[in-house]
């Protein structure tokens, strides 16, 4: 989830935003999630035959493709196949997630290939790039595309008969903020996170080609053909006082929600913003002991009949 104007047309997105600049925020994000991802993973690939192909499909700085390495390397091993439209994402991602290859490698027999593939999937279709897999993990990466639905067509497509697709959309926005900063109008984050999504709709609505859901994610599954389709939650839970990399990810994360809040946010709290993000301020969002990250995603799942 991130912004920018439709300009950086080295990236391939659709969304207009420049992901290769958001890269150390993606890398912050998941060092804080891996623990979570840990768990994702393998229950994922619990019910999956041995040696078994995982596509990581929008795999960003390869937080998940770490997860799901080190998820078939204690299984036995695989292949990873790491999917993305921004190459400095896939670089990042492949690097991450062939470090942990070769490091599993060192303790057991077990070996996952890793494999990348750039590609874009609003017009390459990931079966002929990259399937068929058993398991198909695609997070946070539908909503940019412009027909979701399609998107979603598109990756049951590359799933393996009797394989799952793991689709992580939607859940809770993410919490940081505590409720009365002590300075500036109490319920800033909420207020930050309304403009966010404000400014999401306009993007889908900006989108060349979009097409409107036509409902829930678990109907969309349905839809297209997935049997036992249900979901889970897991939350990203870091407690205050918090470790730094927290209060680093909060700065950066507050930056973010101002950029593309813009107009939509009230002068006083973009004064607020900016005492918060300024280290010269005694509110430094960096340096305070009362931030905190709170994230539930929820995972849809369907297997193909």
């Amino acid at each position: 989830m991130a912004a920018h104007s439709h300009n950086h047309a080295h990236a391939h997105t659709h969304d207009g935003i420049d992901w290769s600049s958001r890269l150390n925020f993606l890398r912050q994000a998941d060092e804080l999630d891996a623990e979570s991802r840990r768990v994702v993973a393998r229950r994922l690939v619990r019910a999956l035959p041995d040696k078994p192909t995982v596509l990581d499909v929008g795999c960003g700085a390869g937080g998940m493709s770490v997860a799901l390495v080190e998820a078939l390397s204690a299984r036995g091993g695989g292949t990873v196949v790491l999917v993305d439209a921004v190459p400095e994402l896939l670089d990042a991602a492949t690097t991450a997630a062939r470090s942990a290859a070769a490091y599993e490698t060192d303790t057991t027999t077990a070996t996952v290939r890793v494999r990348p593939v750039l590609a874009d999937l609003a017009t390459e279709r990931p079966v002929e790039i990259a399937g068929p897999a058993q398991l198909v993990w695609a997070s946070n990466v539908v909503h940019h595309l412009p027909d979701q639905r399609a998107a979603v067509v598109g990756l049951i497509e590359a799933v393996a008969p009797g394989g799952w697709l793991a689709l992580a959309e939607g859940g809770l926005s993410g919490k940081f903020l505590p409720f009365d900063l002590g300075i500036g109008e109490p319920g800033l984050q909420e207020r930050l996170t309304a403009a966010r999504d404000q400014w999401f709709v306009r993007m889908r609505e900006n989108t060349t080609g979009a097409v409107r859901m036509p409902g829930g994610w678990n109907l969309v599954l349905s839809d297209a053909g997935l049997v036992d389709v249900t979901a889970f939650s897991y939350l990203i839970d870091h407690p205050a006082p918090p470790e730094q990399a927290v209060r680093d990810w909060a700065v950066n994360q507050l930056a973010w929600f101002t950029e593309v809040a813009g107009d939509a946010l009230h002068p006083a709290d973009r004064r607020t913003v900016k005492q918060l993000l300024d280290p010269q301020d005694p509110a430094f969002l960096g340096l305070r002991d009362d931030v905190f990250l709170l994230i539930a995603n929820t995972v849809y799942l369907g297997r193909k009949p």
